[in-house]
């Protein structure tokens, strides 16, 4: 069912929320990946993956995790914690919605500064691939307190939905519990910053 159907009908929306793992720069080990899902703002499961940190394997690994697993053919939308995982493992927006056929969203506490990552991705290699994936995704829309980019929905649409998926806050569950849950795996007990 379309997203909009969904929102008028109060019907339960299931997302599924990604983010990465704390993790230590230059020290070279895989990055570790949450995906929690949830049933509007109710916990239902989870997915669990690894990426290498500024790698290229986001995109690949975020679908390998979803695609011929129980979760997906029950998933309405994906969230992202940001467009990129394990430093600057940029995920390719529109083919994540392509590959998984659901609407893809990368989440954001607020407004990015491009410059800032432009000038960050200058210490690794090909930074204006790096540049224009981040490109390809698409503008990023204000809907304070959501800041987003999107791929296979309407930006208004999708603010609604990223407000039904919050609890409390500005961030949607499965993002949140997805943060606290890599926090706690890595560092034994989950930080205060959801």
């Amino acid at each position: 069912m379309e997203l909009k159907a969904l929102l008028k009908n109060h019907r339960k929306i299931r997302a599924v929320g990604f983010d990465d793992a704390p993790f230590m720069r230059n020290a070279n080990k895989p990055v570790g990946v949450a995906g929690v899902i949830c049933a509007d703002t109710r916990f239902e499961g989870m997915v669990w993956g690894e990426i290498q940190p500024d790698g290229w394997d986001a995109t690949e690994k975020l679908c390998q995790l979803l695609i011929g697993g129980k979760f997906l053919p029950h998933l309405h939308i994906v969230l992202l914690d940001g467009i990129s995982l394990g430093g600057f493992n940029i995920v390719d927006l529109p083919l994540l919605a392509e590959r998984l056929e659901r609407p893809c969203i990368a989440v954001m506490r607020k407004q990015p500064k491009l410059n800032a990552m432009i000038y960050a991705m200058q210490r690794l290699p090909h930074p204006e691939k790096r540049l224009e994936t981040i490109l390809h995704a698409g503008t990023v829309y204000e809907y304070p307190p959501f800041y987003f980019q999107v791929y296979g929905a309407e930006p208004d649409v999708t603010a609604q939905v990223l407000q039904r998926l919050t609890d409390c806050g500005h961030v949607p569950e499965a993002l949140r519990l997805a943060h606290l849950i890599t926090s706690a795996v890595v560092k034994g007990e989950s930080g205060r910053q959801a």
